[in-house]
């Protein structure tokens, strides 16, 4: 079986945001949140619970956005912000 991309989800002090989603992604989501569950020994996670970790991972691995931030760190710094 493929290994997923996320592991152990820690606990973390949440922002709530509300968005929507298309019914076709949360099916996903609940799928992925059961693969999960069964590779990581837990319990289901809410969808809710899958989102952030999800973006995170995908910001992290992300070269074009890494790029962007850091240039934009660097321009920050330059400038004396």
């Amino acid at each position: 079986m493929a290994r997923l991309r996320l592991g152990v989800i820690e606990s973390d002090k949440p922002v709530k945001l509300a968005i929507e989603l298309p019914a076709s992604i949360h099916r996903d989501l609940v799928a992925y949140a059961e693969a999960h569950a069964r590779e990581t020994s837990q319990h289901p996670l809410e969808v809710s619970k899958l989102i952030a970790p999800m973006l995170e991972r995908f910001m992290a691995t992300d070269r074009g956005f890494a790029r962007t931030r850091r240039e934009m760190r660097e321009s920050n710094k330059s400038s004396g912000a």
